[in-house]
């Protein structure tokens, strides 16, 4: 028979990892006594993980799972006795905080209930016929518990979450501004990607663009470097990159190829300011020394187009504020002809700045649904993500219109707000939008390790958590 355990607790619409023993999963009374006895020439029993390594957190819901194939040569699986044996650290987690699970096939998932924030092995044995054994390590890290544990979710496999776009079907395409790889996840689920896509070899590039920002327009998607200097002050050609995908299919069928790049939209815009009096004093911040994430830097992580447009981008800054003062307003230029800027090379044409009052907070993120209404993730200038406030407003991509808050969000939790996933229907009561960090510099262990420096790509996550938006303040309707 097949032994079914019930959940110990749900989180919401999505699955529960609860904590229960790991138990006898196979064929029990006589037919099993029947069956297992001692016979001479078993083979050893093997025991596969689909993943060595998982992440969890503390009172997590939807955690991801691990994959446990059980063999013996000649022996149904449904004989074989699974079991963890031991945990290294039981106050992060022990063996009976292990759930276990059958699959269709036969296979077992296994779930762990965190108990702490920390590492441990936990020692599985399977046991066949013939008393015989054998055992496998699975390595398991579990972070704090968030504030809003029953709305949050884990993007597994990459830290630096820095730009995302609906896939459809409750998938999101996400970047990463530390490689040039595309992940594709269920947003709904924490765990690994669906699948993945690295398009530096199709770009010709070596190091990372840094990509930022991005922007879908039917089935092109636009996706831009930071185009500024690194965090050491200097120049890196790949973050001066502008280059599309095309994205046929949606949900987990969903599959990426590469399109034009451009590069120099750096030097372009360093022109055109320079033209224009240094109004944003986009040269003196691209200086070989100076840093990108300061008041007077240059850093791009806002893209999107304009109302009605399918040619007119608005680049979103970072930095610089304008002006460069506490209290200025965040920048987003216009770039007028992207289409034929990536396409075949044609020197940008930038239209008017547009200057928004943000609370003194710049462009962390720029996203329009099809109804024309945009959100911008708004945050800091600054490299101290949970230090700084970060809010939610809502505008009209008109300018001389004034975007109006909509949400306060937390800092509490590791990792800065990056990336909108995409916007709901603004003028709906209770409106939900769904967020993602960038947890590269946050120490999700306590280990004093930043998560972009893990050994074990699984134990590397981004968070991403759903938010009610309020009623508007200020501006226009």
């Amino acid at each position: 028979m097949t032994v079914r355990l019930s959940p110990a607790r749900r989180c919401g619409a999505v699955g529960a990892a609860g904590a229960a023993a790991l138990l006898l999963a196979g064929l029990t009374g006589p037919a099993y006594a029947a069956a297992g006895h001692a016979a001479p020439g078993y083979a050893a029993p093997t025991i596969t993980l689909s993943a060595t390594r998982l992440s969890g957190a503390v009172d997590a819901c939807g955690d991801p799972a691990v994959t446990v194939d059980v063999e013996q040569a000649g022996v149904p699986a449904g004989f074989l006795r699974l079991q963890v044996v031991s945990s290294s650290n039981p106050a992060v987690a022990d063996a009976g905080d292990v759930r276990q699970e059958r699959t269709p096939d036969g296979d077992r998932t296994l779930t762990v209930r965190a108990r702490a924030q920390g590492y441990t092995d936990l020692t599985l044995r399977v046991t066949g016929r013939g008393g015989k054994t054998a055992t496998a390590v699975l390595g398991y890290a579990a972070s704090a518990r968030t504030g809003a544990p029953a709305s949050t979710r884990y993007l597994t496999g990459s830290s630096d979450a820095s730009a995302a776009v609906d896939a459809g079907d409750g998938h999101v395409l996400v970047a990463d501004d530390e490689s040039n790889v595309l992940r594709l996840y269920d947003r709904s689920r924490s765990g690994g990607p669906v699948k993945t896509w690295d398009l530096g070899p199709a770009l010709g590039l070596k190091k990372e663009a840094d990509i930022e920002a991005a922007a879908r327009v039917g089935d092109t998607v636009y996706w831009t470097g930071s185009l500024g200097n690194n965090k050491d002050g200097k120049y890196k050609a790949e973050r001066d990159t502008v280059f599309t995908t095309r994205v046929t299919g949606s949900g987990a069928a969903t599959e990426v190829t590469v399109g034009p790049a451009y590069r120099g939209l750096r030097e372009d815009l360093i022109a055109w300011d320079t033209a224009h009096g240094n109004r944003y004093g986009f040269a003196a911040a691209t200086a070989p020394g100076r840093v990108p994430k300061r008041i007077d830097g240059f850093n791009v992580e806002g893209l999107e187009f304009a109302p009605g447009s399918t040619t007119t981008a608005y680049l979103g800054f970072r930095a610089p504020l304008a002006p460069a003062v506490p209290g200025g307003k965040a920048l987003l230029v216009p770039v007028t002809n992207i289409d034929r800027v990536v396409a075949s090379g044609e020197k940008p044409v930038f239209g008017e700045p547009v200057e928004l009052d943000l609370g003194g907070l710049s462009v962390r993120d720029l996203r329009r649904n099809d109804a024309g209404q945009y959100l911008i993730l708004a945050g800091s200038f600054a490299a101290d993500d949970n230090s700084d406030p970060y809010a939610l407003y809502q505008w009209d991509g008109v300018p001389g219109h004034a975007p109006r808050k909509r949400a306060d969000l937390p800092t509490a939790d590791p990792g800065g707000w990056e990336a909108i996933v995409n916007v709901p229907d603004l003028r709906v009561p209770g409106a939900r939008v769904q967020l993602i960090t960038d947890n590269g510099a946050a120490d999700l262990y306590g280990d004093g390790t930043e998560a972009k420096d893990l050994a074990a790509p699984e134990w590397k996550k981004s968070r991403s958590a759903w938010f009610t938006l309020g009623p508007t303040r200020g501006g226009h309707r």
